[in-house]
């Protein structure tokens, strides 16, 4: 599995952590959340796995809760892997990131999450604007295939 971001720093312990991801579409735009804390970025809506959850279970999960949105017409398109440290659980992570394309359906609530909300941006301002390389990588990757 490729991965994307810093490398992995010697005598650290990385806990795995499994998520699921997407490129949700509407209206030609691209629904992205933007967490203003701990720090500000624009980021693919979805997030960790759950026990007991299957990767859709915990995608539809984690998009209600970080924008507020229904989705649907799911299909998995790649997969990648990071090293970082999260703060919100004081935790060293091996990411391994489950990508699905889809459709943004429509909002159905205000972001559950503190600190995030919805932004739908043309596909080109949103690939300048993600913060994860690997989500960059495979946004430009379906931009490239048209």
């Amino acid at each position: 599995m490729r991965r994307y971001g810093e490398r992995v720093k010697p005598g650290i312990r990385y806990r795995v952590r499994p998520g699921a991801y997407a490129i949700l579409f509407a209206q030609g735009r691209i629904l992205l959340t933007r967490q203003a804390a701990p720090q500000p970025e624009y980021q693919l809506p979805g997030g960790g796995i759950d026990p007991g959850e299957s990767p859709l279970q915990a995608l539809h999960r984690e998009v209600l809760e970080e924008t507020g949105w229904r989705i649907g017409g799911l299909r998995r398109i790649g997969a990648y892997r990071r090293f970082v440290y999260m703060p919100d659980y004081d935790l060293w992570a091996e990411k391994t990131c489950r990508l699905y394309l889809g459709r943004a359906i429509r909002p159905l609530a205000p972001p559950l999450e503190p600190h995030h909300r919805a932004v739908l941006l043309p596909p080109r301002r949103a690939l300048e604007c993600l913060g994860s390389a690997g989500d960059r990588a495979v946004l430009a990757r379906l931009i490239r295939a048209g």
